[in-house]
């Protein structure tokens, strides 16, 4: 089964960059489709391996800040080829 997942990890800190940037390239790594834009990450890809990928990641980033709001919707289907129709 296919899935979308959209994420916004927002750590709660002055330097709040560099933890972004990191979670954002393991995810790259994960041999995932990842497209990001300013505002969310998302992913795409089979519900056991992007379930997977994102529980480690997501463990190692709560892991390693202190305070971090992770915000995540999913969606049942493949949408990474979406384009709008307006």
């Amino acid at each position: 089964m296919k899935i979308s997942v959209e994420l916004t990890l927002t750590p709660l800190q002055d330097d709040f960059e560099p933890p972004i940037i990191d979670f954002i390239k393991k995810l790259r790594d994960s041999g995932l489709t990842v497209l990001e834009n300013p505002l969310s990450t998302q992913v795409y890809g089979e519900y056991d391996k992007v379930m997977e990928v994102l529980q480690t990641e997501i463990r190692e980033a709560f892991e390693n800040l202190e305070h971090v709001v992770l915000t995540m919707k999913m969606v049942k289907s493949d949408r990474s080829d979406y384009e709008p129709h307006f």
